[in-house]
């Protein structure tokens, strides 16, 4: 690796870091700059798991204040997390690409388009019992998870939109659970690729801490933002991405 790479793999962790803390979606950095230095498909993307994991660390360690109160949910997503991680992950190591390729930036486009019109489906669905809120819950981070072991990139801007219809939270304190999501996610895919992935253990040495330090700050920059501000900028992200993704 050229010190040039290294220069380009440093800045990238730091604006994916940040980007994943306030959004998600800093994958859809990194995993281009892999793929542009030569890795090959799976290996490119089972590195940038492991470079990013470190960083949603950091991102739920920076929104910890906003974590207050939510002990009970993190607990439920302790298990369902890391059964749909496994899922993912299983089909990432043993099934073709192609299909997921095609599903993914309409998974992006629909997650856009519920942060969009959120309040509006809030009123239609209305406030459900504890219980039907319960199940939303774990339906989407399994869902959420199974995306996150196969591919990673944009996993928060999706339980992000999801979580936004079933809990009555403000998105700052939605924003800190996608984070522990995530970090839980990073552990799982970790352990995993580490022992079965064809990792290239450089680029990890590089992007990982980046990924840290941008996780940190961005976390903090995501708890000062205001709600409509946070809600709109993921609507752009994912729009963006998924544009993105359609043209190549």
């Amino acid at each position: 690796m050229t010190p040039g790479q290294t220069l380009v793999l440093l800045g990238g962790g730091l604006v994916a870091g940040a980007i994943n803390a306030i959004a998600g979606g800093g994958s859809l950095v990194t995993f281009p700059l892999l793929v542009g230095l030569g890795l090959p498909g799976v290996a490119a993307n089972v590195s940038n798991a492991l470079s990013v994991a470190p960083g949603y660390a950091a991102s739920a360690a920076g929104s910890r204040p906003d974590l207050t109160g939510q002990g009970r949910r993190i607990r439920t997503l302790i298990p369902v997390a890391v059964l749909g991680t496994l899922g993912g992950s299983a089909l990432l190591l043993f099934t073709p690409h192609a299909v997921f390729d095609v599903v993914v930036p309409f998974l992006l486009l629909a997650a856009a388009a519920l942060m969009a019109f959120q309040n509006r489906l809030r009123s239609l669905t209305g406030h459900p019992d504890p219980g039907r809120t319960a199940f939303r819950f774990r339906l989407a981070v399994l869902l959420c998870g199974l995306y996150g072991g196969y591919f990673n990139a944009a996993m928060g801007v999706l339980l992000i939109a999801a979580l936004a219809l079933v809990l009555a939270e403000t998105l700052q304190r939605i924003s800190a659970l996608k984070n522990v999501f995530s970090a839980i996610v990073g552990v799982t895919t970790v352990l995993i690729y580490s022992a079965f992935g064809p990792v290239n253990w450089a680029v990890v040495a590089v992007l990982a801490p980046a990924t840290v330090v941008g996780g940190f700050f961005g976390a903090r920059l995501a708890r000062r933002l205001p709600s409509e501000v946070l809600r709109w900028t993921i609507v752009v992200f994912a729009t963006a991405v998924a544009i993105v993704l359609f043209v190549t």
